[in-house]
Parts: C-alpha cells; structure tokens; sequence
C-alpha cells in the first residue's frame, strides 16, 4: 500500500511550483503562456493517474485555461490536507458558556456569505463574530472551510453549534436564493463606487457578501448583487483583514438596529 501522505505533499509542492510561476495578470507573452499551459496539462495528468480518489478527482480542477482563482480550488484542498496552522492565542481561549445559554439579544435577519475563503481561521473568527453580534446565520461558499474542518471550529470557540449555517457551492446561487426570498444582498468590497458604511441604512432582512481574502468578490458576482458597501480607510493600506472588517460592519449593523439596553449583556 503506497504512502498516502507523500503523495499529498508531492501534490502540494508540484501546485506550489505552478502558482510561483503563475504568469503576471495581463501577460501578453505567448511563450509564457503556452509553458504555463504546458505546466498544467503535465500537473492535470499526474493528478489524473493517482491511486487515491481523492487527489485524482482533483485533475478535473486543472482545465486548461483556468484562472488563478479557479487553480486555488485545486490547491487549498490539498494545502489543507498536508500543512498545519500554527498556534494562535486561540489555542489558550476556552468556550466557557453552556451549550443553552440563551442569547441577550434577539437574533438580527442578518445572513452572511462568505465567498470562497481560504483561511479556516478567518472563517472560524467569522463565526465567533456573527453570533457575538447576534447575526441570523451563515453560508459559506465555494471552497470556504466548514466547521468539519478543525481550524474552524477551534477558531469558532464553540460558536459553529449555535448559529445556523450551511454550505453551497455556487456563491452565485446562494445570493440569487436569497433575493428569490427576499433578502437583499449587500457586498463588502473595496471599489470606489461602494456606498461609505457610516452612511449605509441597512434594511432588514438583508445578506452580507465577503470576498476571498485574495481576489476580493468577483465582478460578475457583484453585478447581481442589490449595492456595495466600503469601511473608509485612511492610512496607506487600503483593506483589512476579512475577519476584521466583518466585524466592523457587523457593529455597524448591531448599532443601527439595536435592541432595548439588557443588563446582562454587561461583562
């Protein structure tokens, strides 16, 4: 029986070798290309040829011509499968609130889709977040780690188990389902064109779209969603970390819609 676990890393480091030398975006030189091309056909028929299920099925990842974005959905699965995360100031926290400790505030008809994220630790901060702030549930998307995944719940801090959420493939879909419902969709992204958050009036219900920690939310994605919204930022860089700036916009939307002052909510 082959080793399983040296198969995983010799994938890992022949997509590694293929994402380094990802030709620049807009690249108009056709020798590059074609070598790119080549590079991913031979990588495509390794994949192809493995004994285990799961790395073979993978070669229908790599069709030719596919953008980096989609090359990603043949690579974070098997980054997942061989690295591990170092330890965080999550490995000292602990889920220290019952299983039925009710929540202080009524639940905001708030749902999150998440796009494709690769990090399972922003995911699992997500998590923690959304319930933190009482949002309604979660959708996570393409290749967005679940709760499955023990990064994320170890991340999560037990909050996975006590706010919905489910997985669709189609980002795309999960926000034409949620308009279909009635819910409009608002995607957090960077553009100039985005609505300033402080001036944002949420309706509710409504979803929030956030984009791949990477490539953002794609255009096509952006086109059918019902507005864009933008944190204003005013140092040099211009975007946070995902996790963060969901928090962010879920405070703002807390502070719009805020419930009666409980007591208990004091810590």
């Amino acid at each position: 029986m082959p080793n399983e676990s040296g198969y995983w890393k010799a994938a890992l480091e022949r997509l590694q070798a293929i994402d380094r030398q990802w030709p620049a975006e807009g690249a108009a030189d056709s020798a590059a290309r074609a070598e790119h091309e080549s590079r991913l056909a031979a990588c495509r028929n390794w994949f192809a040829a493995q004994p285990f299920p799961r790395l073979a099925k993978l070669a229908d990842q790599l069709q030719p011509g596919i953008d980096r974005r989609r090359f990603w959905c043949a690579l974070v699965p098997v980054e997942r499968a061989v690295c591990r995360t170092k330890i965080t100031d999550i490995d000292i926290l602990t889920d220290d609130l019952p299983q039925d400790a009710e929540p202080l505030q009524p639940a905001l008809p708030v749902t999150v889709i998440l796009d494709s994220l690769r990090s399972a630790f922003n995911v699992g901060g997500i998590f923690r977040t959304a319930e933190c702030f009482g949002l309604k549930e979660l959708i996570l998307c393409g290749y967005t780690p679940t709760p499955e995944n023990p990064q994320v719940a170890k991340a999560a801090l037990g909050t996975e188990s006590r706010i919905p959420w489910r997985h669709v493939d189609s980002t795309r879909n999960a926000v034409l389902a949620c308009q279909e419902a009635g819910i409009p969709c608002f995607a957090l992204e960077t553009v100039a064109q985005a609505q300033p958050l402080e001036s944002f009036t949420w309706p509710l219900p409504c979803a929030v779209v956030v984009g791949n920690e990477r490539f953002g939310i794609d255009s096509d994605l952006l086109r059918i969603c019902d507005g864009m919204i933008r944190i204003p930022l005013y140092g040099r860089k211009n975007s946070l970390n995902v996790g963060c700036a969901f928090a962010v916009v879920a405070h703002a939307l807390r502070c719009q819609n805020a419930s009666p002052f409980n007591p208990k909510a004091e810590r």
